[in-house]
């Protein structure tokens, strides 16, 4: 599930990663009947890059308290 939620914020521009995480985005996502947290951040926000943090949990602990992350920095 990180790794789709990954793709789909790493396949948007830098333009569109500033303007969308203008505010955090918190959502759920179904995958094989299951459902999962999605936390989407902008870290760092230049005019030159935007740094991104993504987090998804299950719900389960301690997934809950220490979601599985990843982030990366979108040159402008």
């Amino acid at each position: 599930m990180l790794d789709a939620e990954f793709k789909r914020w790493w396949d948007k521009s830098y333009d569109q990663l500033r303007s969308e995480l203008s505010e955090m985005q918190n959502y759920e996502v179904q995958f094989d009947s299951k459902t999962y947290q999605v936390e989407v951040q902008l870290l760092e926000s230049t005019d030159d890059y935007a740094h991104v943090i993504i987090g998804v949990a299950d719900g389960s602990l301690p997934w809950s308290i220490f979601p599985l992350n990843a982030d990366f920095v979108r040159n402008r």
